[in-house]
């Protein structure tokens, strides 16, 4: 496994099918799915490489298997955080204890680029992803956000994690 920064040879078609293939897989059952059925090939292409994100990507022997996205807290009341916005895997690599590998890369890049807390929003009912987060000493707060995703309110719990 390899663990590199998204480069210009990359396809964000390609990145965008393991968040639309997560996003089915994982969000079963949590979100409708009507919803889940209808996310369109491509879908988060072009929202990729927005201002500000940077972009990691595991490889297994040359094949993007995972993504990951963070920057700089998007939240006026958490500036000073380095925040993770995806972390997703293909469903076939999701339990195979290649998340922590993903997780911890992207602590030490917001490590390096300055900032002492990191934070991530989880769905509240992904049990999974929550264990995962606690497990890797991620705490979760009392900040959420509810939205509507395929007419069901959908709930996320904000996580914060401090540097040693």
């Amino acid at each position: 496994m390899e663990i590199r920064y998204l480069n210009e040879n990359d396809d964000l078609f390609e990145i965008s099918s393991i968040y639309e293939n997560s996003w089915k897989y994982t969000y079963r059952g949590m979100i409708p799915q009507e919803y889940l059925d209808s996310i369109p090939s491509g879908r988060w292409a072009e929202r990729i490489q927005k201002n500000g994100m940077k972009n990691l990507v595991m490889t297994e022997n040359g094949k993007i298997i995972a993504t990951a996205g963070f920057c700089r807290s998007r939240w006026e009341k958490y500036t000073d955080y380095g925040e993770i916005v995806s972390i997703y895997f293909l469903p076939e690599y999701i339990g195979k204890g290649c998340g922590r590998c993903l997780l911890e890369a992207c602590m030490r890049e917001l490590s390096m680029l300055g900032f002492n807390h990191v934070l991530l929003w989880v769905l509240d009912e992904n049990r999974r992803a929550r264990r995962f987060y606690e497990k890797n000493g991620f705490i979760p707060t009392d900040e959420y956000l509810d939205n509507i995703i395929g007419g069901k309110t959908i709930r996320e719990i904000m996580y914060i994690r401090k540097f040693k």
